[in-house]
């Protein structure tokens, strides 16, 4: 099935798919970028790393808990000194749940020569909204935002809450934001539903450069198509959490409906 929706597809933002969907459209925005920014700057992806286990709702690496029969040993032999038999205590093996190490990908624009930073981009995971890694995310975030690099900041997912900030209207379903280093504190935010097409976004430079806007709609249909997101997606289940509200539930199926008859 083609890309069925005019701007984000909420199906992607599934747990089983979004790591995969993040790396892609990392790859996609610097391989789209590089040839844009040539010949004074350069686009280079970078990772973090963190660990990660169920204490999030993600299970990795093996079944947590999984409780074994003890093996049974013979009886114990009557004691001379007491008359009451008691039976020695049998342990359960168990498997335990250890963190996995994850690396996860944010994209840098530098400088040719001096290699500095003029602007990081980042894709929001489930990681950077929640727990421990919302945390850890603020604070680099902060960090920042305290320098002279520009920030974008792209929010595709519907799930946790927002990143702080103060002064907008209407946050909508995702958001994109982009910090500019000379306007701070004041940034742009481009808040969008699940019905509008993604927004195109500018991406700061330096002064004396002219202004590169970006259109990420199309880099999604490409990694949906490349990595064959259309035949690992069941349409005919329902949208991932968060749950839709009924008027957006009936213009998803409209919107599959009328791809299916076309």
């Amino acid at each position: 099935m083609p890309f069925p929706f005019p701007g984000m597809n909420p199906y992607l933002e599934a747990s089983f798919l979004w790591r995969e969907v993040h790396s892609r459209l990392i790859v996609a925005l610097a391989n789209h970028l590089g040839s844009r920014l040539r010949p004074k700057y350069y686009t280079a992806i970078e990772t973090r790393t963190y660990l990660e286990d169920e204490s999030e709702g993600v299970l990795v690496g093996v079944p947590d808990a999984i409780v074994y029969q003890g093996v049974q040993s013979r009886s114990p032999q009557p004691s001379a000194v007491s008359a009451v038999s008691i039976p020695a205590s049998q342990p359960q093996k168990v498997r335990l749940v250890e963190a996995i190490e994850v690396k996860e990908r944010f994209l840098e624009v530098r400088q040719v020569i001096t290699h500095a930073v003029i602007a990081a981009i980042e894709i929001l995971s489930p990681n950077n909204k929640r727990g421990d890694g919302r945390v850890s995310y603020l604070k680099k975030r902060q960090a920042l935002l305290e320098s002279q690099t520009h920030l974008v900041e792209l929010d595709l997912l519907r799930a946790y809450p927002p990143m702080p900030m103060t002064g907008a209207s209407e946050l909508g379903d995702y958001r994109i934001l982009v910090s500019n280093a000379t306007q701070r504190p004041e940034a742009e935010l481009y808040g969008f539903s699940l019905r509008d097409r993604i927004p195109l976004f500018p991406l700061p430079l330096q002064p004396e450069d002219e202004l590169l806007t970006v259109d990420l709609y199309p880099l999604l249909q490409t990694v949906y198509d490349e990595g064959n997101f259309d035949l690992r997606i069941d349409y005919s289940q329902p949208v991932p959490e968060p749950a839709l509200s009924e008027g957006d539930r009936a213009w998803v199926q409209q919107c599959l409906a009328s791809l299916e008859n076309s």
